[in-house]
């Protein structure tokens, strides 16, 4: 797997009929281990460890509704009290951040309306909040860590 823009943590990986698995902590369980998902086990076990997100409060590949389509966000980070209030998409490191997945993560927080986006591909990171007064987007210099998130500062 590729080296990422991320520390490395204790992820757990198995070899089962000559398909590579990692263990995700978030669903409890192995999934098929792809580049996309070498950046969210890595991504969110940052979050988890280095920026104090709670895994109760991370939904991966959770069902959103769109257009009458049902689509999946890669991961919902949720408040503890407050209802969603981040959606990460989560690319591959061989795939360029481009408009277009800022564009999908947009659409899937129509129904959400959550403060925060995070696109990543394990190299590199953006993460953006909407601004209140304006409502524009505004790109922060990095991800919050989760006191912030929920408290709704812009500190990184």
């Amino acid at each position: 797997m590729h080296t990422l823009n991320l520390p490395m943590y204790p992820i757990k990986t198995v070899q089962r009929s000559g398909k590579h698995f990692v263990f995700d902590i978030f669903r409890k369980r192995y999934v098929a281990l792809t580049p996309e998902e070498w950046v969210r086990q890595h991504f969110l076990w940052w979050l988890k460890s280095d920026k104090g997100y709670p895994v109760s409060l991370i939904v991966v590949e959770s069902s959103v509704k769109y257009n009458n389509l049902s689509k999946r966000a890669d991961a919902i980070v949720y408040g503890s009290k407050s209802g969603p209030m981040m959606v990460i998409e989560f690319k591959s490191p061989a795939v360029a951040i481009t408009r277009d997945v800022f564009d999908q993560v947009a659409r899937y927080n129509f129904p959400l309306g959550v403060p925060y986006l995070v696109v990543t591909n394990g190299l590199t990171h953006y993460c953006c909040m909407r601004d209140e007064q304006s409502g524009q987007w505004l790109f922060l210099d990095g991800v919050p860590d989760y006191k912030d998130l929920v408290e709704g500062s812009r500190a990184v």
